[in-house]
């Protein structure tokens, strides 16, 4: 038998601790929350993307009665950059989320789908996409998307 140890490196900041850069993409993401479409989970969720070119493109989480046809803030955010700015890569993703109490008090990570978007978001241009996960009492931030996906899947097992 042989056993693996696998580490992810997550470092934790206060809001006023970001760049101006940073604190620009998580206000981003904690203003999509407020055009989340979220009538039957009531948890409103809101991402943003910083592009290579500095553009910042938000999205929020869509739901629909007909479980599981909405789409998450983070699917939404990516899928609509990568069809408006093909040639920019995502240097910075920042994620929050509410409830009817407000922001949360602890970072919340990606789903699995999700996760695996970022992944090949990150794949697709080479280039390491920064996660910023937003709460009220701390950000997390991942330096990529293999801290948050450690064992992944993609586009290489399928050659």
């Amino acid at each position: 038998m042989k056993e693996l140890k696998i580490e992810i490196h997550i470092r934790s900041y206060a809001y006023e601790e970001l760049s101006e850069e940073e604190r620009r993409l998580v206000d981003a993401a904690k203003e999509a929350t407020a055009r989340s479409y979220a009538p039957y989970s009531r948890f409103h969720v809101g991402a943003a993307a910083l592009l290579a070119n500095g553009i910042i493109v938000s999205g929020s989480n869509q739901e629909n009665a007909a479980y599981p046809s909405g789409t998450c803030a983070e699917r939404t955010t990516l899928f609509y950059a990568n069809s408006q700015y093909p040639d920019q890569p995502v240097k910075a993703l920042a994620i929050a989320a509410r409830n009817a109490s407000g922001f949360l008090d602890s970072p919340i990570p990606p789903c699995g789908a999700c996760r695996q978007v970022l992944l090949e978001t990150e794949q697709r241009y080479g280039h390491p996409m920064r996660i910023l996960l937003y709460s009220n009492q701390e950000i997390y931030c991942l330096s990529g998307v293999r801290n948050l996906l450690p064992l992944s899947f993609g586009g290489g097992f399928l050659k």
